[in-house]
């Protein structure tokens, strides 16, 4: 069961989401539903760590079994969701994940992935580029430049 609850038309959830990074890009998916990019990643279940959350959200998501590197941030965010308009309460935890050992590099700039039916489109943005995109979340846009220089990964499998 989700820690997710609805009263009305508010809404609580508890997050968590993968920053995937490579040579400057980061990894960002939107689906048919959602006309603004976000960050691959889901709700936390009942009994399951935040870290457990996001390595499952990466599989079901994308395919892959990223490994974590570290937490980077933890964040609590009010805000009118845009296609429902529907009021959120969220916690998020973002995890900075190694993608080393799998093979989501060799898949392109962007490419198609499929969960319970939705299709979703992942893209490879720039960090530069994230200030022009409807991009979730906002914070992100200026912050993704703040990360220490050994926390920008670039990942190169030979």
């Amino acid at each position: 069961m989700d820690i997710s609850f609805k009263n009305g038309n508010e809404k609580f959830n508890y997050r968590a989401c993968a920053m995937i990074i490579n040579d400057g890009k980061i990894l960002a998916m939107k689906d048919e539903r959602s006309p603004y990019y976000y960050l691959p990643g889901g709700r936390i279940k009942i009994g399951e760590t935040a870290e457990e959350a996001v390595i499952r959200e990466c599989d079901e998501e994308l395919g892959i079994t990223p490994k974590i590197i570290r937490p980077l941030w933890l964040n609590q965010a009010f805000f009118t969701e845009d296609v429902e308009h529907i009021n959120y309460h969220e916690l998020c935890v973002y995890f900075l994940m190694d993608i080393s050992e799998t093979d989501i590099l060799s898949r392109g700039e962007s490419f198609v992935g499929m969960e319970n039916g939705h299709s979703h489109h992942f893209e490879w943005l720039e960090f530069d580029r994230l200030k022009d995109e409807y991009f979730y979340p906002i914070f992100l846009k200026k912050d993704i430049y703040n990360l220490p220089e050994n926390f920008t990964i670039r990942t190169e499998r030979e």
